[in-house]
């Protein structure tokens, strides 16, 4: 069985030493275990382990696993980290605290109507250009940034992508650094960026939130 609590300790440890390369402190960047495809008794293993934000990609099955932790008295953070249909927005603002992959005015909307308590989101961008991944044109997010943030319910935290996936981490610093810039250029505060294979570079590039799966809860369960 997978030793969640010693690849927590790892990968704390890994943030830590690419948090110190930069000249960073490891409390400024939040680890985010994405727990999807595993059974709530490894997201829940996590979570006594001390894990308190957790991760999943779709609404449908995210959803008994965290009912599941609320009838048992477990309340992490939950973040959707995966892409958001409109028609699944008033399950998803009921189940969790975060939405990393707001794309577009029309999905901004939805969120603000359905949601009955403050929600923190994240812009999407597709920095990269990939036809393959969603997410927000560079260009376009400052226009977007502005009439998100004025919504009702909305916390608009900062901005988040999805690098493409390469041999060597070293190949995505500028996809990371580029989502950086265009943070700063905002005036926004948070960027989620890096995933198992890649978070290490994201760190050094002003990640403050790493959204690693494979890294805690081993392979994908199928």
């Amino acid at each position: 069985m997978t030793d969640i609590a010693a690849n927590l300790a790892t990968v704390h440890a890994r943030v830590g030493a690419a948090a110190a390369r930069a000249g960073r402190s490891s409390h400024d960047i939040t680890l985010v275990g994405v727990s999807k495809t595993h059974p709530v008794e490894i997201a829940r293993a996590a979570f006594d382990a001390g894990l308190r934000d957790l991760g999943e990609n779709r609404v449908q099955e995210a959803a008994p696993k965290i009912s599941k932790m609320r009838e048992e008295g477990a309340a992490p953070n939950w973040h959707l980290v995966g892409h958001l249909q409109r028609n699944k927005v008033p399950a998803a603002t009921d189940l969790f605290d975060i939405l990393h992959s707001v794309d577009s005015e029309r999905l901004a909307e939805a969120i603000s109507a359905a949601a009955t308590r403050s929600l923190r989101v994240f812009i999407e961008v597709n920095v990269a250009g990939e036809e393959t991944k969603f997410g927000a044109a560079p260009a376009e997010v400052s226009k977007l940034a502005q009439r998100v943030g004025r919504l009702p319910n909305i916390e608009l935290a900062g901005l988040m992508t999805v690098a493409p996936r390469v041999d060597d981490p070293e190949d995505v610093r500028p996809v990371f650094r580029a989502l950086r810039e265009l943070r700063d250029a905002i005036g926004l505060r948070e960027l989620s960026m890096g995933m198992t294979d890649d978070f290490e570079v994201a760190v050094e590039e002003g990640s403050t939130l790493v959204r690693v799966g494979r890294a805690i809860f081993g392979a994908r369960a199928v």
